[in-house]
């Protein structure tokens, strides 16, 4: 997987960024910025992509 590709996150976590996305996008941010500031906050909340098992951070 390359930098840059979202495949590993689940559905509600590219929803998530969608709607960060347009909240950055309507308080007059670039389309880049506010892309980069709602995948950092989706991986920030989540810990990134799909993840499982035992060591998997608890909320």
């Amino acid at each position: 997987m390359s930098r840059g590709d979202k495949s590993s996150y689940t559905d509600k976590q590219k929803r998530q960024a969608e709607h960060i996305e347009a909240s950055e996008r309507d308080k007059g941010r670039s389309q880049d910025d506010a892309s980069r500031i709602a995948w950092a906050t989706v991986n920030k909340q989540d810990g990134g992509g799909k993840q499982s098992g035992s060591g998997r951070k608890q909320h």
